[in-house]
């Protein structure tokens, strides 16, 4: 059967707004509708007939409504086959009626458990009715139109007004198409509730409304953006985002949750960061940060964990950057900033929070717990003969939590709350300190007393040989290695102090 006309209607929703309009329409073209407990009372107060399910099945509802549609008169009515003589035989025998639409929702369990509920009311938003109607009507969508959601409601309003009420089969299966994804999304979110101890080893995740980007990684790579849980930023002016521009966002995002109440600004350039500091206040943290690298700033991201103000605005305005985030912005400060039409502005709406992390993998899933480790001074161990000062100890912890957000391997030299310089990225440990030394004098920072911060240990004593020789004077690194001694041999005798972490940051 290639076009269906709707003759009957089941309706039962949690959601009623938008409803009206489509319950009138159906009753213009003569519809009859079935319905349950609110949903019936609401068709009734429109002044619009409508038979109780109860009435069909001769059973009320039970078990304070956990069973009201679950009966085979109400699934017979919309599971038997139109063009099955048997089906149609058994339809007469046991007087069911066909039932040619379905419009059911779902109890709203994701925001049940958002909301911070109970568990017995987390559970008692477990829909069985709904969903086992929308699989029946999605499976038989060669006879039957299943809607499964209020998002839909203006295609099928349109389907009423427009095509009084006839339905092809591309419409039908279009709708149990979206059906299914209601019903496996919905399945997803109370298996990973269920599964919050992962005491199931299996991945489920499932995330609904793709944006189509502008493009992907390339112009010629088509991108889309699933998000599945609540966004971590909303977009106040600027262009549209795109696929490089949200990798850089949870790049910088990560990056200033390090930080916590201290006053920091970074800047990030292809998800590393060129620039980083601390200050008493936004303006000077941003100062402080554009100094560590001038030229890879240009059309850089721009993140901070404090209110933009107008004087800070200003002082970045002249610099041309893609994107910047921060939890608020003053009105001075947005006057100044949305004067550049394209200039992407972000409220950060909350901190990093995701306790897993996946990444696709050879036609497969990598899943890890995220590294939520901070290093701080009190899990610091004092290998060397020459403690670190106190000073010397914050500008250590400051480092590692910028080397901890960079692609390894990584060297991170830095003093003051001020990051100087970094290698990031690099095949050898050696050629990231290399690097970081040789950027960090091109951009005028004398390393004398500078330190230096590692993503992993030293196999050799060659990096905190080739750091001395630049100035350096105290390291922090996780320590590991079957060889630490000789690093810390050549430590003792240069006058270095070196702590370790216990921890490595790798970060691929």
């Amino acid at each position: 059967m290639s076009k269906v006309q709707i003759k009957s209607a089941l309706i039962s929703v949690f959601y009623k707004d938008g409803l009206a309009p489509i319950v009138e329409q159906l009753n213009e073209l003569g519809v009859k509708i079935y319905s349950t407990g609110g949903t019936q009372s609401f068709i009734e107060e429109l002044n619009v007939p409508v038979t109780a399910v109860e009435d069909v099945t001769d059973y009320p509802s039970i078990f304070g409504g956990r069973v009201k549609t679950l009966h085979p008169k109400v699934f017979g009515g919309i599971l038997h086959r139109r063009d099955h003589e048997g089906d149609q035989a058994e339809k007469a025998q046991y007087d069911i009626p066909a039932i040619d639409l379905v419009i059911v929702d779902l109890y709203p369990f994701e925001e049940t458990v958002t909301s911070g509920a109970s568990e017995a009311d987390i559970i008692e938003k477990i829909d069985i009715g709904g969903i086992a109607l929308i699989r029946g009507a999605a499976k038989n969508f060669k006879d039957v139109l299943i809607v499964s959601s209020r998002e839909y409601y203006s295609d099928l309003l349109e389907i009423l007004k427009e095509q009084k009420g006839e339905t092809t089969l591309e419409d039908r299966k279009l709708f149990a198409t979206r059906a299914f994804d209601t019903s496996s999304h919905y399945d997803s979110a109370i298996f990973n509730y269920m599964n919050s101890e992962g005491l199931v080893p299996s991945f489920k995740t499932s995330a609904r409304n793709g944006k189509v980007l502008r493009y992907g990684e390339n112009p010629h790579q088509q991108g889309v953006f699933y998000q599945e849980t609540e966004p971590y930023f909303e977009q106040i002016h600027g262009k549209e985002i795109s696929y490089n521009n949200l990798v850089d966002i949870e790049a910088a995002i990560q990056l200033i949750g390090e930080f916590g109440d201290e006053t920091a600004f970074a800047i990030l350039k292809h998800n590393n960061a060129c620039g980083v500091a601390t200050a008493d206040n936004v303006k000077t943290a941003y100062e402080k940060a554009f100094q560590a690298d001038t030229i890879s700033a240009f059309g850089g991201i721009l993140v901070t964990n404090k209110e933009v103000t107008k004087e800070a605005a200003e002082e970045m305005h002249s610099l041309f950057f893609e994107i910047l985030i921060a939890p608020s912005f003053s009105e001075g400060a947005l006057e100044v900033l949305k004067q550049k039409k394209n200039r992407i502005l972000l409220v950060l709406k909350k901190g990093w929070d995701r306790k897993k992390i996946h990444k696709s993998m050879l036609n497969g899933t990598l899943v890890q717990d995220y590294d939520h480790v901070t290093d701080s001074a009190d899990n610091l161990q004092v290998v060397t003969k020459v403690a670190p000062t106190a000073d010397q100890v914050d500008s250590l912890i400051f480092a590692s939590k910028i080397c901890k957000q960079s692609k390894s391997n990584t060297i991170i030299l830095a003093n003051n709350g001020q990051l100087y310089a970094s290698g990031v990225g690099q095949t050898s440990r050696v050629d990231a300190l290399e690097q970081a030394i040789e950027k960090a004098k091109k951009f005028g920072f004398d390393l004398n007393g500078a330190v230096m911060a590692s993503d992993a240990f030293f196999p050799f004593p060659d990096c905190v040989e080739i750091a001395d020789k630049a100035g350096i004077k105290a390291v922090i690194q996780p320590g590991g290695s079957v060889k630490d001694q000789l690093s810390i041999d050549y430590c003792d005798e240069h006058g270095m102090a070196m702590v370790f972490t216990g921890t490595r940051h790798f970060k691929h």
